[in-house]
């Protein structure tokens, strides 16, 4: 019981607390001294050159030369469809794809994905996959095993030294692997891309059971695509990637590829996808011709960050400054959707000087009910109510959509906010997968599209539309007392709170506590 100890248990306790503290200063010790390999095989390679000899390449080929200085560019709007076209674009591919992504879960579509790049690599497509490393803890040897196949190559973006214990590294190699690579991207035959913000993983394709991203991909064909594929090989053939070969502690072989996709096959029997995907996929092949048809063809290029601009202290990220060069030229609205939104002083004050400027602005961001980082929640609530006072329209995501009074029906899945989606003026757009917040404007790096198109920038203001109804967002506001509020539907009507809707007390204590910690730079 609680109120009989043994004789001794004090020094016991005090034996485990003196050996869990001897342990973690040895793993510190062992993880100061790790170091990343420094020679080891590293061939470098690029993106297919003979893109118009594939059977897509070939067709955006032939419609680029009717629109000259354009590219053609699609937005995917829902989850379901969304993973479809990747599953789509890694059997249609003929010769390479190339694939850049921040998380890879594994679960249910993970593995399908996964798997579907093995059967592309096993009819002779090239394969090269390029992971962040934050999210590969005690799964080197699956990826290890993956990387044997001779068509297949994974390398891993700045890596943690110690695969052990890799969260060592934040006390021990802090400034290093701070830094991540958040892109998202992916590549068929140099023909075809697919950029966003959507990572590979249940959530992200509304497959989950407890809760799903709203997310935004845009797909493009034509020149642009080859600027992506010289983005993706500046990653691929940087310092900061290193194959998964060179930091694993043995030689792994073909029998642990065979093994390991024995047991990628037999879990995915097991696991349970919602969707009929070889239907839809067959569907989506078969419409093929007529969405690229669709396709708006118009002025375009991609931004991102440079790996290296990570080295230098004190530089501004690309992104950051295609950004702001771009909000100095907004003269009527500007509408943002932004799963992260953590703005500071100086964004308050250029967001409050568009609207003196008579400039809308628009944002929806999550709600606290809806956010999963509490941190960053805590990073957007220290500045709301500047931004409202200086006339920044805010919407916040509602965890459960729907007339309040039939929020929480057995079975529903919580919905978040994963978009990192901008509307400038009516006529462009970017989409990609810049948060805007410190940690992707200061620390990561980042990439998304920027096109020039009236038309495109319609379908994706009536997708951020959807977002902002009353069904879907709580509208924020201030009182005359200067108090926040938020207003939601209720059975037609409106139903007005005084706190954060939807969440708990320890989510609004623990928002409230962070706000008061050093942290904005790292949200």
């Amino acid at each position: 019981s609680r109120q009989h100890r043994c004789p001794g248990s004090n020094w016991q306790l005090g034996g485990v607390i003196r050996l869990f503290l001897a342990l973690f200063f040895a793993g510190l010790l062992l993880t100061g001294c790790a170091s990343l390999p420094e020679n080891y095989p590293r061939a470098e390679s690029t993106a297919f050159a003979d893109h118009e000899s594939t059977e897509i390449g070939s067709y955006f080929a032939k419609t680029a030369a009717k629109h000259p200085g354009k590219s053609g560019f699609g937005i995917i709007r829902y989850g379901r469809p969304a993973f479809t076209a990747r599953v789509a674009m890694s059997d249609l591919a003929e010769e390479t794809l190339d694939v850049q992504y921040y998380i890879w879960e594994a679960d249910a579509t993970g593995r399908i994905l996964i798997d579907r790049l093995v059967r592309a690599a096993d009819r002779g497509v090239r394969v090269r996959l390029l992971l962040d490393d934050i999210n590969i803890k005690g799964r080197d040897a699956y990826v290890a095993a993956l990387d044997t196949h001779p068509n297949i190559e994974i390398r891993m973006f700045n890596p943690f030294a110690n695969r052990g214990t890799p969260g060592l590294g934040f006390l021990t190699d802090f400034n290093r692997v701070n830094h991540r690579m958040h892109n998202k991207l992916m590549v068929m035959d140099n023909s075809l891309a697919l950029v966003g913000g959507r990572n590979i993983g249940n959530h992200y394709f509304d497959v989950a059971q407890d809760a799903n991203f709203r997310d935004l991909d845009i797909a493009a064909g034509g020149p642009v695509v080859r600027e992506i594929s010289s983005v993706f090989d500046r990653f691929w053939n940087g310092e900061w990637s290193y194959p998964i070969s060179a930091l694993v502690d043995r030689i792994y072989t073909e029998a642990d590829l065979r093994a390991t996709v024995e047991k990628l096959r037999e879990q995915m029997v097991l696991d349970d996808y919602p969707h009929p995907l070889d239907q839809d996929v067959a569907a989506l092949k078969s419409e093929l011709k007529g969405l690229f048809d669709e396709f708006i063809w118009a002025p375009g290029r991609i931004v991102w960050d440079d790996p290296d601009s990570l080295k230098r202290d004190g530089a501004t990220s690309e992104m950051m400054e295609a950004l702001v060069r771009r909000l100095d030229r907004v003269d009527e609205e500007l509408l943002i959707e932004s799963a992260y939104f953590v703005m500071r002083g100086p964004g308050v004050e250029k967001l409050a000087g568009l609207v003196d400027k008579g400039v809308r602005v628009r944002v929806l961001t999550n709600s606290l009910a809806s956010n999963d980082v509490l941190a960053a929640h805590a990073g957007y609530a220290e500045r709301r109510d500047d931004l409202l006072a200086g006339g920044v329209e805010i919407h916040e995501l509602r965890p459960y959509p729907g007339p309040v009074s039939k929020n929480l029906v057995a079975g529903t899945s919580k919905a978040a906010l994963h978009t990192k989606a901008i509307v400038f003026d009516r006529k462009d757009v970017f989409i990609g997968s810049l948060n805007l917040d410190p940690r992707s404007l200061d620390l990561n790096t980042e990439a998304g599209l920027y096109v020039e198109s009236p038309v495109l920038a319609r379908q994706v203001i009536a997708y951020m539309e959807e977002g902002v109804t009353p069904e879907r967002s709580y509208r924020v506001g201030l009182d005359d007392d200067g108090a926040l509020y938020w207003v939601a539907e209720f059975d037609g009507g409106e139903i007005r709170y005084d706190k954060d809707p939807e969440s708990t007390a320890m989510q609004r204590f623990t928002s409230r506590f962070i706000e008061i910690l050093p942290v904005e730079g790292q949200l």
